[in-house]
């Protein structure tokens, strides 16, 4: 039985540990009331196929609009889990919504976009009294995220815009977006909602800058790749900053020692996802000739964690639910740490639901190692951004 403190009241939660698609998605749908509903997203495990489980929502849910994407893991009244169907169905009382296709990401237009985005959002009417957000959901190995976030912060000013990046249990093979009842890679799903509840956004991570500056002297942006750090191979010159052999690098080590820029007063996490034989490092987000870099000091994560989801209104109420896109690198971390139960229990009493990324998408930047969300009030509670 799900734990009654993870009962939001504003959406509908639908879980499903079923093996096989048809029959995971049957039973998830099961659990939607589809004529009350407005929208559905999806977050599906890696282990289904992402085109059936599409076609086998598309009849089970009577057609009403499917969105989402691949996941390297799910959030769900549970905490964290990694082989669960969910569904988050959005209801027509709360939520109108609209959205678009960008399809391919690579090569990526940006005067496409931007052309696509402003006049999608110039015919979404505005229904008075209500608040308006955009989500964003990308292929996580198109590459594109940085470009493509910053272009829509640009061109949308007006409209928050919170995102993830699909992912894939990090095996970096298959990840794709979902959109009106069909599976596309090398593409993006914008949606824009509108809600009577009031919202607030976030994003935070675990880590402080330390240590001397690093400076990036050989990548290919283009492919996120690093072949120098401080005119060294990167490989070698991060495993001695980080005092380990460059035969035990690993997705662990990566996850707990990642490397930050400062943009704006703030400083992101650019994090690796894994190093060549030619004594590479591949990123997960922009990288470039020239960067200035600074390896990350993590901090407690479970303190980070409870103090970055203390999130109140004005008058003191706590979320009704949070949608949570939230880095498999952090997952990874804490369950290297055997925190993983710690943790869920943290993301249960919160209301968390969501699923883990390949990146995340605030404020107009594409990180990584970071927990983003949106925090929904009930109704006639101000709304914060």
């Amino acid at each position: 039985m799900l734990d009654a403190r993870a009962h939001p009241s504003c959406i509908s939660v639908a879980v499903s540990r079923a093996v096989g698609e048809a029959y995971a998605a049957r039973n998830a749908a099961a659990q939607i009331n589809c004529s009350e509903t407005c929208f559905v997203l999806a977050f599906v495990p890696g282990d289904l196929d992402g085109r059936r489980v599409a076609a086998a929502l598309e009849e089970a849910l009577e057609g009403v609009p499917v969105f989402g994407c691949s996941s390297a893991g799910q959030i769900t009244p549970h905490g964290y889990e990694t082989d669960a169907l969910l569904l988050l169905a959005f209801p027509k009382a709360h939520f109108r919504c609209s959205s678009i296709l960008f399809e391919p990401l690579k090569p990526l237009s940006t005067t496409a976009i931007a052309t696509a985005a402003q006049r999608h959002e110039k015919t979404f009417s505005h229904t008075a009294g209500w608040h308006r957000l955009g989500l964003i959901f990308a292929d996580g190995l198109s590459k594109q995220e940085d470009v493509l976030i910053s272009t829509l912060e640009t061109v949308l000013d007006d409209l928050p815009l919170f995102g993830g990046s699909a992912g894939d249990a990090l095996r970096f093979e298959d990840t794709y977006v979902l959109h009106q009842g069909r599976c596309y890679g090398n593409a993006a799903t914008l949606l824009l909602l509108e809600t009577d509840l009031p919202f607030r956004g976030f994003g935070f991570d675990h880590f402080l800058p330390g240590g001397t500056p690093i400076v990036i002297t050989g990548a290919d942006p283009d492919e996120r790749k690093v072949f120098e750090i401080n005119g060294a191979p990167a490989a070698q010159e991060y495993a001695r900053l980080v005092g380990c052999a460059v035969a035990d690098l690993s997705p662990q080590i990566f996850a707990e020692n990642p490397l930050l820029i400062e943009y704006k007063d703030r400083h992101y996490v650019r994090a690796i996802s894994d190093a060549g034989e030619d004594d590479a490092l591949s990123f997960l987000a922009a990288i470039d000739d020239g960067l200035i870099m600074t390896l990350g000091q993590g901090q407690e994560i479970i303190r980070t964690l409870q103090s970055g989801l203390d999130i109140h209104d004005e008058q003191g109420r706590r979320p009704d639910f949070i949608l949570g896109f939230d880095c498999v690198l952090r997952k990874l971390e804490i369950e290297q740490k055997q925190l993983g139960r710690a943790v869920s229990e943290v993301l249960c009493s919160a209301h968390v639901v969501g699923f883990n990324t390949y990146g995340e998408q605030h404020c107009g930047v594409h990180m990584n190692q970071t927990l983003v969300g949106v925090a929904f009030f009930g109704p006639d509670q101000r709304t914060l951004y």
